[in-house]
């Protein structure tokens, strides 16, 4: 008998935030969890950067394993380095 691992995939946008849960089979990779959540119709697994993954805040790839109860983050890219746009708003000083 295959033990089943409950997960949660979420995104987060400034106005809203999008999740879905997925019963998994122990021992499934996020990459499995990302095409099973994109099958279901859940949009932002469909169209996520693998570079933007992580659970509970800490990076992650496709093929890492996932436990009972993790929260997957579903990352936006960045659209600017933040080091640099203090620097700007400091007067460009380094």
């Amino acid at each position: 008998m295959t033990t089943e691992i409950d997960v949660e995939l979420v995104q987060a946008w400034p106005e809203h935030c999008e999740s879905i849960r997925l019963r998994l089979p122990e021992g499934a990779n996020l990459g499995e969890a990302l095409r099973r959540a994109a099958e279901a119709g859940f949009a932002p697994a469909a169209i996520i950067d693998q570079g933007c993954l992580a659970i509970y805040g800490k990076t992650v790839t496709p093929a890492t394993l996932l436990r009972a109860g993790d929260r997957v983050e579903l990352l936006r890219p960045l659209i600017a380095d933040p080091k640099q746009r203090r620097r700007d708003r400091a007067g460009g000083k380094p």
